[in-house]
């Protein structure tokens, strides 16, 4: 396993993580919690030192995992934690008969701050390593609110290091914000990933100029990336990726995928979750991945991506 620095004020992270949210138990098809706990298990054992998860994932049930895990194994002094806020489940998530309606933004001060104090007595810890806005829309993030809880949050000593998720399409429309908040950013969060690389026009360059920390999510386009969906592909409803990877959205992805065939045939003894994943640490903007996970086996395929290394610059796919 091969670590970073996070940024210039980040902790020091395995570039390879672990993204918690399918463990959650929603809105990603069936799981066990044991083999969701197997699988923090074998990261953890393989040395991944970072865990992203929020607290909307499973309405806290993902953040009550990793507390499990990282209390049985005697390691939580040594895992980098970062979850979020900003998604008011606690509120707007009661709306329908299976008990996970539409969930609205929230980024009200109170209510970050109250989010926070949540996430602090899941997570059993006295401060959160990273709390990040959880992709709040722009109109939310030009208020002083959210801003302002997080710094009063860092002041009290309840969080380390403050983040933002970006939310997704985003990213240049958005790039404006670090430089507002440069000085209270530590890291932030984006989608990433060898389809999806708005993120090099602008927001890579200001993290880079300002040493904020980049932590890249999506970077296996929900499993996409993977190489284990098809045209046909279907997912049940309540499964997200019934919407993020629609039949016209796979027929869209799977004509792009084409275009990355030299890459594959390059290196035909790693796969090509591996691969994708050593595009996403391969940008001198980033710094840690995190591919989502549900069992032990998925964990050790996305890890050995740390061990093979950023792609060689000629190997980087040119951007259409």
């Amino acid at each position: 396993m091969r670590y970073t620095t996070l940024g210039k004020r980040g902790p020091r992270v395995s570039t390879i993580g672990f993204g918690a949210w399918a463990i959650g138990g929603m809105n990603w098809g069936k799981t066990d919690d044991e083999v969701s706990r197997n699988a923090l298990r074998k990261a953890i054992e393989n040395g991944v030192t970072f865990i992203d998860t929020a607290d909307v994932y499973g309405f806290g049930h993902s953040e009550e995992l990793v507390r499990e895990v990282l209390e049985e194994k005697g390691v939580k002094d040594k895992i980098v934690v970062a979850t979020k806020a900003g998604n008011d489940f606690y509120n707007t998530a009661k709306e329908d008969d299976k008990g996970y309606g539409p969930i609205k933004q929230n980024a009200d001060y109170d209510y970050i701050i109250s989010a926070a104090e949540k996430s602090l007595k899941r997570l059993n810890v006295e401060a959160l390593d990273i709390l990040q806005l959880h992709s709040p829309d722009t109109e939310k993030l030009r208020r002083d609110d959210p801003w302002r809880a997080l710094e009063k949050l860092k002041q009290d000593g309840k969080i380390r290091h403050a983040g933002w998720s970006v939310q997704s399409f985003q990213e240049t429309n958005q790039a404006f914000l670090l430089d507002e908040h440069r000085d209270l950013l530590d890291v932030i969060q984006v989608r990433y990933n060898l389809l999806e690389r708005e993120a090099e026009n602008v927001l890579f360059k200001k993290s880079q100029e300002y040493g904020i920390g980049v932590i890249v999510r999506i970077p296996l386009l929900f499993g996409f990336l993977t190489g284990k969906f098809d045209r046909h592909t279907r997912f049940e409803e309540e499964d997200h990726r019934s919407m993020n990877l629609s039949p016209d959205k796979l027929e869209k992805y799977l004509q792009q995928l084409e275009k990355m065939r030299p890459l594959y045939e390059k290196y035909p003894g790693q796969t090509k979750a591996q691969l994708a994943l050593r595009f996403c640490i391969s940008h001198p903007a980033t710094h840690v991945a995190i591919p989502g996970a549900k069992t032990e086996q998925q964990v050790l395929d996305n890890i050995a991506a740390s061990d093979l290394g950023p792609l060689p610059e000629d190997d980087i796919p040119a951007v259409e």
